[in-house]
């Protein structure tokens, strides 16, 4: 599908991490400007960006959870690209506490999770919502996960905020409908680091969870953005799954 997105512009949240950066790469590949927002990880970013085929690319800092820099944000993407045709809100956080450890998963990480996953993802929204009306037919990738649905995930807050975020997609079809549309791609365990890093009786437990006996990869991540993107012209308000096969128990 090379080519296939000439002339778009994309904003990728999180666009230096694991999924993120195969998202960057993947769009940028297929003809897009990219955007590579990050927050932390600015070196990571810029890093990538100058590795990127194409032209037009750059980074910029954000932090979706403050109103002042997201703003800040929307004027720096409208001074590069006038309008803006994708919105990939992959920025999240969560740390791993067994669902059972109540006393673990504190106000203060329970807020934090709920903030930078639901609110920060609809205020990049909100904050980006002119530029993606601006264009023929804007389009909102809320990076979800199966966790929403089958309630296993790195914490239990981790979970409520990705079935939010699909609330919230639902909600935003409607509503921004026709000038914008709004899919969550929900992956399974996908092939990061993150992933990696845990022991491997817990990376067997998953495996033998999933039908197809792969976890997959962040570039089969991506190429769901895409096609959602590219091929799913009529999609919106849907959750397209990543996962092996683990909805099917």
């Amino acid at each position: 599908m090379s080519g296939t997105l000439e002339g778009k512009a994309a904003v990728v949240t999180g666009g230096a991490g694991g999924i993120g950066s195969a998202v960057s790469k993947l769009l940028a590949s297929s003809g897009a400007r990219v955007v590579v927002a990050y927050n932390r990880n600015e070196e990571r970013a810029r890093e990538l960006v100058n590795n990127l085929p194409g032209n037009g690319h750059f980074a910029e800092h954000v932090a979706i959870e403050d109103r002042t820099s997201l703003a800040t944000f929307a004027e720096a993407v409208e001074a590069h690209f006038g309008d803006l045709d994708i919105l990939v809100n992959n920025a999240a956080t969560t740390r791993f506490i067994p669902h059972d450890d109540l006393a673990e998963l504190d106000d203060e990480l329970f807020d934090r999770i709920m903030q930078v996953n639901v609110r920060g993802s609809f205020a990049c929204i909100r904050a980006l919502r002119p530029l993606l009306e601006a264009g023929e037919r804007g389009l909102i990738v809320n990076m979800s996960s199966i966790a929403a649905v089958i309630g296993l995930g790195s914490n239990v807050a981790y979970c409520a905020s990705k079935a939010a975020l699909d609330s919230v997609t639902r909600s935003l079809a409607r509503a921004l409908a026709p000038k914008i549309r709004v899919v969550s791609v929900a992956p399974g365990v996908v092939d990061t680091p993150w992933i990696g890093s845990f022991d491997k009786q817990w990376q067997d437990q998953q495996m033998a969870r999933t039908p197809l006996e792969e976890f997959a990869q962040p570039e089969d991540v991506a190429q769901a953005v895409l096609a959602v993107a590219v091929n799913l012209r009529s999609t919106t308000g849907s959750v397209v799954t990543v996962d092996g096969g683990r909805l099917l128990g």
